[in-house]
């Protein structure tokens, strides 16, 4: 996930949408139980907790595989590995 997106994620006083969401009672018990363990306020805390770590996961495995992309079609398209190395190096100080 982009520095900048993440950032904004971490201001508490983001606007937020109320949804309704329908899972098994047991599950809703586990989030019960497990919330208070994990040092959570609440089960619903919990669940923004989980959301969130998912959504990282797979922001950071769709980036990684849009760069994969691009570096392939670098290649083919006749760039050095050592210029895509020094390209991805400038990106990582970022």
């Amino acid at each position: 996930m982009k520095l900048d997106k993440l950032k904004q994620r971490l201001h508490q006083d983001r606007p937020t949408v109320t949804i309704n969401l329908q899972i098994p009672e047991d599950v809703l018990k586990d989030l019960q139980e497990i919330a208070p363990k994990l040092g959570f306020s609440n089960y619903q805390a919990l669940i923004r907790a989980y959301i969130g770590q998912g959504l990282r996961v797979d922001w950071e495995k769709l980036e990684n595989n849009a760069l994969s992309s691009l570096i392939e079609s670098l290649r083919k398209h006749g760039v050095t590995d050592d210029i895509i190395s020094a390209a991805i190096a400038d990106i990582k100080q970022f």
